[in-house]
């Protein structure tokens, strides 16, 4: 498809015509005549995408446009300045974007630009490659998991493809493969949304050129790109346009990628991606690309949106509501997909996933290599995000160079996050058994309950003596939240529960607290500790995303509620989160374990995830939980008894999971 411009056949109307008004967006600039102190991977799709539009209109303006751009680049000594010039993502982009010119364009372009094109890039090919060579074993290289090493190494293939080396095509081909097998099969991405959308296409790129130069077909290798668009729809706040911010994210609208999303629906079948694509290409098409902080954006993308669209696939709107991702330990639930819907996410994994986790401490073993570049990754085992009615309520910190679980909806023991945080790669030369994992995990759509239960005590430092840090999150089927924060150590220590909030939150009664975002709200109901001092603290994150823009900054106000007990070895807090601020959950009397009732929703979460001992007025269960919906037959995890109202309704030898009646 991208080599010979050759798309699925059918009709495009809309895609053409989003080629060509992208072809013709820049003709009011000037291009640089020195290289600036930004990025310039903006230039690459400059001169691609009015190449492609002459190519399918033949309409010489397109021709002429290309060309300038081609004139500007060719003219600049190196690509890229402010960092790593010629060996990075600059390079990278430009490489690819301005290889598929030349292929487009060939005998139409006057020989002494055609000929000024072909040596530069032979030449910026050339030093790409001699540095991933050198630097095997460090940085992007080698970098698997990271979208460094998918860009660059795209851009090494496309112009390895183009002009016939097959050196640098052999090489990124082997990278690639070493990719597909290493990435996870459940296709989470740990750097988050925003670099999903920026490296995975790269990735989706390679893969197309290698089918059609090489007609070698990966894309089923490894699992990771049939199965990765699911990630990013659950990733997806309700209404569609804006994400989930786990990881460094610019913003909350740079997710969109209708290109990527064309390809899987083309590839896999995936109706709900093509239907994604015509969304992010059409109604969500400017607002993308006008708050957006990640650049060149999604405007540039016209070419891919182009030959990657398949008009006999077809669209559905997304329906599935629930998900789990085993190896970034990513639990996604929803009420629906309306704006007003309401949704959680709630992680928790080792750096980088258990797979990179894995391998990297084998490749650092056995090769001496340093291949786990997970600088995007934050400290975030245990926290969540929670969406509802249209606002972002339980929110993430966004970008981050000093990553610290205080800027998390985390737990702080003795005012201390997690061990070694506090700068950008925060869990380089982290010991190995340090990991977080989750356990008892539901993702029920059917039944509209989720549930796990995070273990993240391995991320603090050990000289606290930690024996215990589980939080356990359940998700009704109406929305309700319901947060038990179970804690031991070996001394007696402070514990602090934190929530993140864009606005501060409201004092109520009860020792409530009311969030507020826009129209939108949720009370907070904490049932535990009783005796907790409470603050709430302006929180100020900054950071600058991009090395290649070194006067770029990114900040985020964060409104911190705190929570912090007298010391003592164990602690516990019980926390309920209504949406809508309805007044409804009341604690349940419990002789062993801990209960939350919502009398207007008829919803009861009972639970007891290391004990797994309940007794209550209704209940006697031998359980992690019980999840009981009025009208509804029970819910229970790792259950062996389930007596409900006097009636024995499971006995079992063994722990259940799973409805009950």
């Amino acid at each position: 498809m991208l080599l010979s411009a050759t798309p699925p056949p059918g009709p495009r109307p809309a895609q053409e015509l989003r080629l060509r008004e992208e072809a013709a967006r820049h003709r009011g600039l000037i291009p640089p005549r020195t290289h600036p102190l930004a990025s310039i991977t903006w230039l690459g799709p400059a001169a691609s995408n009015p190449a492609l539009a002459y190519r399918v209109t033949g309409d010489r303006a397109h021709l002429e446009e290309s060309r300038r751009w081609i004139e500007a680049v060719v003219r600049l000594p190196h690509w890229g300045r402010a960092h790593m010039p010629d060996h990075d993502l600059d390079a990278g982009w430009l490489l690819h974007h301005l290889s598929l010119t030349l292929r487009w364009l060939g005998d139409d372009l006057p020989e002494e630009v055609e000929a000024m094109l072909r040596y530069k890039l032979l030449l910026q090919g050339r030093r790409m490659y001699e540095f991933a060579v050198a630097s095997e074993g460090s940085w992007w290289s080698s970098s698997y998991w990271q979208n460094h090493n998918w860009i660059c190494h795209a851009g090494l293939a496309t112009a390895g493809y183009v002009l016939g080396k097959e050196e640098w095509t052999g090489r990124a081909k082997e990278n690639l493969g070493t990719v597909l097998d290493l990435m996870p099969p459940d296709g989470s991405h740990a750097e988050g949304v925003v670099y999903w959308r920026y490296g995975v296409p790269f990735l989706a790129a390679h893969l197309d050129l290698l089918q059609e130069a090489e007609g070698v077909d990966w894309w089923e290798r490894g699992g990771f790109l049939s199965s990765t668009f699911r990630y990013r729809l659950h990733q997806t706040a309700p209404g569609f346009a804006f994400n989930v911010d786990h990881g460094d994210c610019h913003d909350r609208r740079s997710g969109h990628s209708a290109g990527l999303y064309y390809r899987l629906a083309a590839r896999y079948g995936i109706a709900e991606a093509q239907w994604m694509g015509d969304l992010a290409s059409g109604e969500l098409l400017w607002k993308e690309a006008s708050e957006s902080g990640v650049r060149p954006g999604i405007l540039p993308e016209a070419y891919l949106e182009y030959l990657w669209y398949d008009p006999s696939v077809r669209a559905a709107r997304p329906t599935e509501t629930h998900a789990f991702f085993p190896d970034l330990g990513l639990l996604a639930a929803r009420t629906g997909w309306d704006d007003d819907a309401t949704l959680v996410s709630f992680k928790a994994s080792p750096g980088g996933g258990h797979t990179a986790w894995g391998a990297s401490a084998e490749h650092r073993a056995e090769r001496g290599w340093e291949t786990l570049n997970q600088g995007h990754h934050h400290p975030d085992s245990g926290s969540f995000v929670l969406v509802s009615q249209g606002e972002f309520l339980a929110v993430d910190e966004g970008y981050s160079n000093r990553k610290q679980a205080a800027h998390l909806n985390l737990l702080l023991v003795d005012g201390q996050g997690y061990a070694d945080e506090g700068r950008y790669h925060v869990y380089e030369g982290v010991p190995h058994e340090r990991q977080a994992r989750q356990r008892d995990v539901v993702a029920d759509a059917e039944g509209g309950w989720a549930h796990s239960t995070a273990e993240i005590a391995a991320m603090y430092d050990p000289g606290l003596g930690l024996r215990r840090l589980d939080r356990t999150l359940v998700f009704t089927p109406s929305g309700r939240l319901v947060l038990l924060d179970l804690a031991e150590a070996e001394e007696a220590r402070a514990w602090t529960f934190l929530l993140q909030t864009d606005r501060p939150t409201e004092p109520g009664p009860d020792s409530s607290r009311l969030i507020r975002s826009g129209a939108a709200t949720a009370l907070v109901r904490r049932f535990a500790p009783h005796d907790a001092s409470v603050t709430c603290e302006v929180t100020e994150v900054e950071a600058n995303p991009t090395s290649s823009t070194p006067e770029l900054r990114l900040t985020r106000t964060l409104h911190t509620l705190r929570a912090t007990t007298a010391r003592s070895r164990e602690g516990l807090f019980l926390t309920a989160l209504t949406p809508g601020g309805a007044p409804g959950a009341e604690q349940i009397a419990c002789t062993d374990g801990h209960g939350v009732t919502f009398a207007e929703t008829g919803e009861s979460v009972l639970l007891s995830p290391a004990a797994r001992r309940i007794r209550s007025p209704r209940v006697s269960a031998d359980a992690a939980a019980v999840l009981i919906r009025a009208g509804a037959e029970p819910y229970v995890v790792g259950c062996t008894r389930l007596e409900l109202d006097g009636v024995v309704l499971l006995d079992a030898p063994e722990p259940y999971t799973g409805k009950v009646g």
